[in-house]
């Protein structure tokens, strides 16, 4: 349990495995629940298209404390492949995001970070870990050069 209380509903960490292991899934989007009490699954695809993720962490949506919905922050995981420079192959890598953007209200923002430890503990085998607060943050280029510094 992190720091806010929220919990980790175990369905993050079977769909977790299931993009790890099958690699089936492209990628993971996870939200805090209303109530604000556990992480949970909003979405999952098989489709590797980046645009289509990013939208979704762009036009995603929270309540505050009070039940209005406004901008919203959320966690999610995607498997980032790129190409190696000088034709030295391709890797793929397991990045785990935290979109928290700098205008959404300040309960979500607090909420997402004081929950995000809980989170990525539970899901093992995460290559990459990006904070992003705005949608520059999550252009594929920004990402792939951030998680391809490792090689």
């Amino acid at each position: 349990m992190a720091q806010s209380g929220v919990s980790v509903n175990p369905e993050c960490i079977s769909a977790f495995n299931e993009l790890k292991l099958g690699k089936d899934l492209k990628w993971i989007i996870y939200k805090i629940s209303d109530d604000w009490k556990e992480i949970v699954v909003e979405e999952t695809s098989k489709e590797g298209n980046w645009d289509t993720f990013r939208d979704k962490l762009v036009n995603a949506k929270s309540k505050d404390k009070r039940g209005n919905e406004g901008i919203g922050g959320r966690y999610a995981v995607f498997d980032v492949e790129y190409e190696l420079e000088g034709g030295e192959g391709s890797r793929s890598k397991i990045t785990f995001i935290t979109w928290c953007p700098d205008n959404a209200s300040q309960y979500p923002r607090m909420m997402y970070s004081s929950s995000k430890e809980a989170i990525k503990r539970a899901l093992n085998g995460l290559a990459a870990d990006i904070q992003a607060n705005d949608e520059e943050d999550i252009e594929f280029e920004s990402i792939k050069q951030r998680v391809s510094k490792g090689r």
